[in-house]
């Protein structure tokens, strides 16, 4: 019905980047806001960064500063730039999107399959 799919993770060293990318696809009538999760091995998931329709983009206290997320509304994609990365930054990133599938439904959260971003000393 509808796929989230990410791209873009892997290992980076200390004061690195990194760009994510999160592509939606399928039965998609509006997205109301889309953003970034990340869960370190042991923590719980942590809401990383958003950018909500019409609104303004939030960041984790964490982050600000060195991770910026911007969307392409025609692509239906979320990019999450991640600079001057730190070893605390490992973690299994995860795209989220509220999409609606037709103008009679509300929208509800889908979620990409996760990305492993490792960050090394």
């Amino acid at each position: 019905q509808v796929q989230l799919v990410e791209s873009g993770g892997g290992l980076a060293q200390a004061g690195g980047s990194l760009r994510l990318s999160c592509a939606a696809s399928g039965r998609i009538f509006s997205i109301n806001d889309m953003g970034w999760y990340r869960q370190a091995p042991g923590k719980q998931r942590v809401l990383v960064a958003r950018i909500p329709r019409g609104g303004s983009t939030t960041y984790e206290d964490s982050v600000k500063g060195r991770f910026t997320i911007s969307g392409d509304n025609a692509k239906n994609t979320v990019y999450l730039q991640m600079n001057s990365l730190k070893p605390e930054d490992t973690a299994v990133y995860y795209c989220y999107a509220d999409i609606a599938t037709s103008s009679t439904y509300y929208p509800r959260r889908f979620w990409g399959q996760g990305t492993q971003v490792t960050v090394s000393s």
